[in-house]
């Protein structure tokens, strides 16, 4: 019986052997073809820029930087404590504040992959046999493993994190800048809409005089009465304007309250005069290279690409072999007095080569693959940066430009409608010529107004896409950090 088995177990112990050896074999290969080593961050290189193409009536100066509450350079204490309330009660900007905290729970859920599980159980169970009486037996139970993380790969993975985290930062910063901008462009146009409204009503009013003297000279007979027809129509266009600017504002005042997380209609803005109550500040422009370092969402952006490496680096390091230790202990008893006296312990090392995983394998690819996708995120974000920044001089300075020849077209029509007025005394000119004037006059008062308000919506737009104050970010792995 022995010489029979004999060539058996060897042929066994052969085949085991061949199979060691291959999978052996194809694990060098595999090695050898593998890149293990975690990619080193750069910066891609873009196209450069080295000045604005459009300064004008804008100031560059590398030594200059936005103030952190440049909505302050506004001289407006009504806007500043808007700015404050909105900042404390908008939902967008408490939703990106929640979402830090989330990204900074998960830089500990990361960093617990490398610490060892525990798992503790207990029990009892009951069995009975017919014409025996019923046996309980207790146990206690626990186990404990451990994938060492020789490689650093769970690292790469809370680095990874960490970059998320400081990108979910950088939105924040974002959607602050974008708060404050809209708050202040959104409060702008209400004001713009209270002089509109001013000026609309005085014109109404003037040209429910105009029609009052038209009705009695078409009762005596000195005027034809198509003339007063006209006059009325001329007042129910001037009336649907008025309602609709009132509507307007209505609407804004909603939108407005909404920003600040007041329900809309709980929320009014006192009746003010725009071009009154808010000045234009100086805006230092500063450079484009520090705009890629100021920018939050230029910041967030290269963030996602330092995240995006890192989790390449996490991907390439899960291909190499990972040790687990596996520790078991327990006791049982059929009596609960004796469960403690007695235990057995065991321990157990393992060794995985995930390197033979086609799905580990394929992960790496996925990986690489989506460092492109976000360099090239980067680079869109970082040329748009520089698209809104030269939009934002072009606009400011043409307004300027355009302000200055409202300002002379108003001023000439106000000298011609006094003489009008003066020819009318003196019977030279009719009351027609002073209502063409002062019609042009209003419009040319009202395009004033509207100029003044996209200025400074203008301005604010320059100080969002500039970066809006904050201060410059280096952006790289960093050690372990604290977070709240």
């Amino acid at each position: 019986m022995l010489q029979a088995t004999c060539p058996l177990s060897l042929f066994r112990l052969r085949r085991r052997a061949r199979a060691c050896l291959t999978a052996a074999a194809c694990a060098a290969l595999l090695g050898a073809c593998a890149d293990f080593r975690p990619p080193e961050y750069h910066r891609p290189e873009l196209p450069a820029k080295a000045s604005w193409a459009r300064q004008g009536s804008i100031t560059v100066s590398p030594a200059e930087t936005i103030v952190p509450n440049w909505w302050e350079g506004f001289k407006d204490p009504y806007l500043d404590a808007l700015i404050q309330q909105a900042l404390a009660g908008n939902y967008d900007i408490k939703i990106l504040a929640t979402r830090i905290k989330v990204a900074g729970a998960q830089i500990a859920e990361a960093r617990a992959g490398a610490l060892p599980t525990a798992d503790l159980g207990a029990g009892v169970s009951l069995q009975k046999s017919t014409g025996q009486p019923a046996t309980h037996q207790y146990n206690l139970a626990t186990q404990v493993n451990w994938d060492i993380d020789i490689w650093g790969k769970v690292e790469k993975g809370v680095q990874a994190q960490t970059a998320e985290f400081r990108a979910t930062e950088a939105d924040w910063r974002a959607g602050y800048l974008t708060l404050v901008a809209n708050v202040s462009t959104t409060y702008f146009q209400i004001l713009q809409f209270d002089e509109q409204i001013d000026q609309q009503a005085s014109t109404l009013s003037r040209n429910g005089q105009i029609l009052a003297t038209y009705q009695a000279m078409v009762q005596h007979g000195l005027l034809p009465k198509i003339r007063a027809m006209q006059q009325q129509a001329e007042i129910n266009r001037l009336t649907k304007d008025l309602i609709e600017l009132r509507r307007a504002r209505d609407v804004s005042e909603n939108a407005l309250a909404t920003l600040v997380g007041v329900p809309a209609g709980n929320f009014h803005v006192p009746k003010g005069h725009l071009q009154a109550k808010v000045q234009l500040p100086v805006v230092p422009a500063g450079l484009p290279s520090e705009l890629l370092a100021r920018r939050p969402d230029v910041v967030a952006s290269e963030y996602r690409l330092l995240e995006a490496y890192n989790v390449v680096g996490q991907a390439r390091l899960a291909q190499l072999p990972t040790i687990g230790l596996t520790g078991q202990g327990g006791t049982a008893s059929f009596a609960l007095t004796d469960l403690l006296k007695s235990f057995t312990f065991g321990l157990m090392p393992s060794i995985n080569l995930p390197m033979l995983d086609p799905g580990v394998r394929a992960r790496v690819k996925t990986t690489e693959a989506q460092v492109k996708v976000a360099e090239n995120e980067y680079g869109r974000t970082v040329i748009t940066a520089f698209e809104e920044v030269e939009t934002a001089l072009v606009n400011i300075d043409a307004h300027k430009q355009q302000h200055v020849e409202l300002q002379q077209q108003v001023e000439q029509l106000r000298v011609v409608s006094a003489q009008i007025e003066a020819q009318v005394k003196e019977g030279v000119a009719s009351q027609l010529e002073v209502f063409e004037t002062e019609r042009s006059l209003l419009a040319a008062q009202l395009a004033l107004l509207a100029n003044h308000q996209q200025i400074l919506a203008d301005t604010v737009t320059l100080y969002k896409v500039l970066g809006g104050g904050w201060p410059g970010t280096e952006v790289r792995n960093e050690a372990k950090i604290a977070v709240q």
